[in-house]
């Protein structure tokens, strides 16, 4: 391939994430995309089967996102929030809180994903130091995973490679399995009692984990933490920005699925269809009830710069008019029975441990690290873009991919896996 000038000049200065640098094949250069397609500078179109992270469930470019995005270039592309308002934000807000179950009505925007798990963070502990109690510390699970800052990584599986070198810098949480059972909800109740006045509350995925490793598990699980939360005087915290805003198929939001009502909710990546970053937390009342005093240092004293940035609440407003006018759930729904059907020839395969799918997530997963950059080039020469990581080979389409899309998207990952393992063997 011959490399645009820009991608030659450019590539010595881009740091790349999760990324050795020193020994990273090089990004395939994007010159376009639409739809569900992505354009190389060299001609070829991949098929995006991760949606950009995850992110770009109405495709690329669609033209109702881009319009709001155009013409709110045209009067207010920003303005702070300090002291000031506009109306996509305004708009925005109050139509989370018609969408979120309960009373989940208090949104704090901001700019990416693991800065809205800040947030919540933030306003779970001090929630409790405004009430004269130092609960600072959180429950977490294994396999979870919530961002890589400082925080957040404190949050996530601390055994995992990503974030297991800054053990010692971090503060320590309490991290433990999900329960699944009875006997474990128990058992977790028993650990409880024994720490539970040092928490400030309950960090999860609600019924995936991601980017751990795309795991499962069951509405159980979330309905057990509910139980725990209020037994023990702790805030929920639904990390929903993987799952929310449509992924699971089954309802908008994966707390919905689960008939839990956490304390705090977090959203990004789908949140703009992937068009602009933004990110929001959002509270429940009794949460914000404990913000508001004649104490100025009750307040939430956060606030980033682009926090409720125009142009992405635009994209997110018009984000949630496609939801509202186009069939995004069933459409999510229709892209699992495809790959379930389609990826299940994969769990024959030697090295194969698992095929699952959960609502437009379809997930082949090996008996050991995966490959990755053999099983993406596999792909490529496939027409498809997907990143494996850990031990899986997964796939999360745009929401509108069609028929044929999921179809060659399933059929890249089986031959890829099949070919891999037909190597092994011999």
């Amino acid at each position: 391939m011959t490399a645009p000038d820009w991608f030659d000049k450019g590539r010595k200065h881009v740091w790349l994430p999760y990324t050795q640098m020193q020994t990273a094949r090089a990004p395939l250069p994007v010159a376009s995309a639409a739809g569900t397609r992505l354009r190389l500078s060299d001609g070829r179109e991949l098929i995006d089967g991760i949606s950009s992270w995850w992110a770009c469930v109405h495709g690329y470019r669609h033209p109702h996102i881009e319009d709001a995005v155009r013409r709110q270039l045209e009067t207010l592309p920003h303005v702070m929030l300090g002291g000031l308002a506009h109306e996509q934000a305004y708009t925005l807000a109050q139509r989370l809180a018609a969408l979120l179950p309960g009373d989940l009505d208090h949104v704090f925007f901001s700019d990416s994903g693991s800065v809205a798990v800040e947030v919540a963070m933030k306003m779970a502990s001090q929630y409790w130091l405004n009430r004269g109690r130092r609960r600072v510390k959180f429950l977490c699970f294994k396999g979870g995973y919530h961002g890589d800052t400082f925080a957040t990584m404190s949050v996530c599986d601390p055994d995992e490679g990503m974030h297991s070198l800054f053990k010692g810098a971090l503060l320590e949480q309490i991290v433990v399995n999900l329960p699944t059972n009875a006997a474990q909800e128990a058992a977790l109740g028993e650990l409880l009692e024994q720490h539970g006045k040092d928490l400030a509350g309950i960090v999860v995925e609600p019924l995936v984990q991601g980017a751990g490793g795309m795991v499962f598990h069951d509405p159980f699980t979330l309905q057990a933490l509910r139980r725990l939360a209020d037994t023990h005087e702790l805030l929920l915290i639904f990390d929903e920005i993987f799952v929310g805003l449509g992924r699971l198929g089954d309802a908008m939001f994966a707390c919905e699925i689960a008939g839990v009502q956490p304390d705090i909710v977090t959203l990004s990546k789908a949140l703009t269809g992937g068009t602009l970053p933004l990110a929001a937390t959002i509270a429940s009342r009794r949460i914000h009830e404990g913000f508001l005093s004649d104490d100025p240092m009750h307040a939430l004293m956060h606030g980033p710069t682009y926090m409720g940035n125009a142009l992405g609440c635009a994209a997110a407003n018009a984000s949630l008019d496609l939801f509202e006018q186009e069939p995004r759930l069933a459409q999510a729904r229709a892209i699992g029975r495809q790959l379930q059907a389609l990826l299940e020839p994969a769990r024959e395969l030697p090295g194969v441990r698992d095929v699952r799918v959960r609502g437009a997530i379809g997930v082949i997963q090996l008996d050991g690290p995966a490959p990755a950059d053999r099983l993406s080039e596999s792909c490529i020469a496939s027409g498809v873009w997907l990143r494996p990581f850990r031990d899986i080979l997964y796939t999360t389409p745009p929401l509108v991919a069609q028929e044929e899309d999921v179809a060659h998207i399933a059929n890249a990952m089986v031959a890829a896996v099949s070919e891999w393992s037909a190597d092994r063997a011999t």
